[in-house]
């Protein structure tokens, strides 16, 4: 059990950076203290031996989809008293968090997950597809279509654009 305990809280950084960047600052805490609980009351459906992180992960994304199914908004009552604190970087790298922020925020839900468990969390291709249930195809699909829109949204055009007119074909003789 004290093996578990450990191997269960060298996992918290990386479940906070990924709640941080699912549902945001304000949600992530709840979002990793329902993981850490229902990882704990099922405990015993973990197989010993197996890599605890994919695991809770995959609780995580449960959670978060499970989550999103529910129907309402949440919302945050800001009156003329309430102080909202500057972000702690640099202001250019404000502006470049802020950017990778909202451009990831207007990924597909699937293509947003696979990126931040690839490129955040570091996570091989097979361990997000086991912990997003899905085959490791979809996994490399949807992260390579995932970057291509990243790159248009970050490089300042529409979604969808190719470039500055429509597409051409190159003859070739």
């Amino acid at each position: 059990m004290q093996e578990d305990s450990r191997q269960l809280q060298g996992c918290l950084p990386g479940l906070r950076r990924y709640a941080r960047a699912l549902v945001g600052p304000l949600h992530a805490d709840d979002l990793v203290q329902d993981t850490v609980e229902r990882a704990w009351r099922r405990l015993a459906q973990w197989q010993r031996g197996s890599e605890m992180r994919p695991w809770l992960f995959s609780i995580m994304h449960n959670l978060h989809v499970d989550h999103l199914r529910r129907p309402g908004l949440a919302l945050q009552e800001l009156d003329d008293d309430t102080v909202l604190h500057a972000p702690e970087h640099a202001p250019g790298q404000a502006i470049a968090i802020g950017e990778m922020d909202a451009a990831l925020a207007r990924l597909p839900l699937g293509q947003r997950e696979v990126i931040l468990l690839v490129a955040l969390e570091q996570m091989p291709y097979e361990q997000v597809a086991t912990t997003l249930d899905i085959p490791v195809g979809t996994v490399m699909s949807r992260l390579s279509r995932g970057r291509d829109k990243l790159r248009t949204l970050l490089d300042g055009r529409p979604a969808g654009s190719q470039g500055s007119g429509p597409p051409t074909l190159k003859v070739v003789k």
